[in-house]
Formats: C-alpha cells, sequence, structure tokens
C-alpha cells in the first residue's frame, strides 16, 4: 500500500496510489496519515480499506511528507563502506547516528533552501523506515516485524556545518528543508525484502550516486536492533540509513556543492522519485510539515 499526504502546506490530506498509480482520497477512511494510523494495528485497517471505491485526485499535486507528526528523525552515518572511502573515514565497527531536526522535513518535491553562510551543500540518496511498532532493545530477528513502511528521503548536508564548526554532525544536518521525504509511504509487506532496493540521484541531469541497499555495512534489521538500545523507537519515528558513494563532497579531482538554481532528482526502486530545486534562504514563516 503507498500512503500519501497530498495538498498545499498545512492542508495536506490523506492519499493512497492505487494499482494503476493513480491518486485517491482517503478522507472518507481516516481523518489523516499520522505516527498514530502507522502503528501496526492502525495500518490493519487501512489496508482493508475497498481503494477501488474511493475518489480519484485529478490534475497535479504536491505530495506531503507522508507522515504527520513524526517524533524523531535518526540517521546512521557512513553505512556504506564505498561512502565511508569516499569520505576518507575507516568503516565504523559499530553504527553512528545522529539526528535531524523535525524542522528539517518538507514534502518530496519541495525547493530546498541554501543556509546563510553556507559554502559546502551536498546531497545524499537515502532509504528511510517509519517504524510502526514501539522498538526497545529489540532483537536483530524481530526488527523487521516493526516496520511500518519505507520512504525514500535526501540527507541534505552542509559539509562546513557538519564538519569545520566543532565537528557536531547535527550542525549540517537539521537545516530547514534538510529532510525532502516521500512521495509516498509504502507498507513494508508491498517492499519486501528492503536490501534489494537500487538507488539514484542526479544533479542538474548528471548522474551523481549509484548504489543498491545489499551493500549497507549494517543492514535495516541490525541498524533498527542497535538504536533500540539506546533510544526507543516509537511508531512514526524515521529512521534513515545511510547513502551510497557518489556525494559532492567526494568528487575527483575537486568536490562538487550545490548552488542556487541546481536541481536535484533522486529515486530508490518501489519508493518513488523526488525533484528538488535549490533556493536562497528566506525569513518568510515556514510551515513545520513534519
Amino acid at each position: 500500500m503507498k500512503l500519501v499526504r497530498f495538498g498545499p502546506k498545512g492542508q495536506e490530506k490523506p492519499g493512497v496510489v492505487d494499482a494503476e498509480g493513480k491518486l485517491r482520497d482517503l478522507s472518507s477512511v481516516v481523518a489523516d496519515i499520522t505516527s498514530e494510523e502507522v502503528r501496526l494495528s492502525k495500518l490493519a485497517g487501512l489496508k482493508a480499506a475497498d481503494v477501488a471505491a474511493l475518489p480519484v485526485v485529478e490534475g497535479d499535486v504536491r505530495y506531503g511528507v507522508p507522515v504527520k507528526n513524526i517524533g524523531k528523525i535518526i540517521a546512521v552515518g557512513l553505512n556504506y563502506a564505498d561512502h565511508a572511502a569516499e569520505s576518507n573515514l575507516p568503516v565504523p565497527p559499530e553504527p553512528i547516528f545522529f539526528t535531524k531536526a523535525i524542522t528539517s522535513l518538507c514534502g518530496a518535491n519541495d525547493d530546498v533552501m541554501k543556509p546563510r553562510d553556507a559554502t559546502k551543500m551536498d546531497w545524499e540518496v537515502e532509504l528511510g523506515i517509519i517504524i510502526g511498532k514501539t522498538c526497545r532493545y529489540v532483537e536483530e530477528s524481530e526488527a523487521l516485524n516493526h516496520v511500518a513502511g519505507y520512504v525514500l528521503v535526501n540527507d541534505v548536508s552542509e559539509r562546513a556545518f557538519q564538519k569545520e564548526r566543532g565537528t557536531q554532525w547535527v550542525k549540517g544536518k537539521g537545516c530547514d528543508t534538510f529532510c525532502p521525504t516521500g512521495p509516498w509511504l509504502v507498507t513494508a509487506d508491498e517492499v519486501g525484502n528492503p536490501q534489494e532496493l537500487d538507488m539514484f540521484l542526479d544533479v542538474n541531469g548528471v548522474r551523481m550516486q549509484t548504489g543498491n541497499t545489499r551493500t549497507m555495512i549494517f543492514p535495516v534489521a541490525e541498524a533498527i536492533a542497535y538504536i533500540s538500545r539506546f533510544i526507543t523507537l516509537q511508531p512514526g519515528d524515521l529512521v534513515i540509513t545511510g547513502t551510497p558513494p557518489g556525494v559532492g563532497e567526494g568528487k575527483k579531482p575537486d568536490p562538487i556543492y550545490l548552488n542556487v538554481g541546481d536541481n536535484m532528482h533522486l529515486g530508490v526502486s518501489k519508493l518513488g522519485e523526488q525533484r528538488q530545486t535549490v533556493v536562497a534562504f528566506s525569513l518568510e514563516d515556514q510551515e513545520i510539515i513534519g
């Protein structure tokens, strides 16, 4: 099942994408796709809906973050050996993880703002996990049974903030609009094995990243189990799982960074695609979309 939230910022409605790729309005079944509604017990009810009887939504629509009220974002860093190599860093012996601010969330195709003083803005296509059942000291063998579904995420990063301003990764990861998520949440049963998904990212029409989730150092189940030893994961939380090689920072002979006007196009198989344009920072009020 592909669950979505569509419409203008702050006015999103719940929807579902049917087997033919048509967007259908789910408002008669549920008020919104929230962290409460993605509990595995609640998802079973949504899956029972007669999708064919729901009204079709015509025309172009904006896709918001597919889950409202995401509680927290936990990101696994350096989770692909070849990405660690291009970053001139050793393969970590245990998962590295950090947080991204909830205010970094934005819709799949929303503009991405270049922060003030940013000089090394970068891209990262990633597989995201939406938790569907509380994870606390979960065994690896049981971890995938706690997953509601998967989403495509762009872990936008500002490398100078991340590595040159006190080496606190969160500084370069949590800026507004630095976590485009969606366009939809694909339930775990429809995705199947999360370690068999192709990934790509283009900048201005040029392929920068190509990868597959099978090359993760710490696969999805292991990452969830590990994180749950330190932080309780709750329904609606978002875990992002690292990026394959090809980030701008690692380009040879010289790094490539994003500038205003650049366009990103990325995708993960079964999870859809995103397109974003980099725009200048604005002090206009930003909706907290998550």
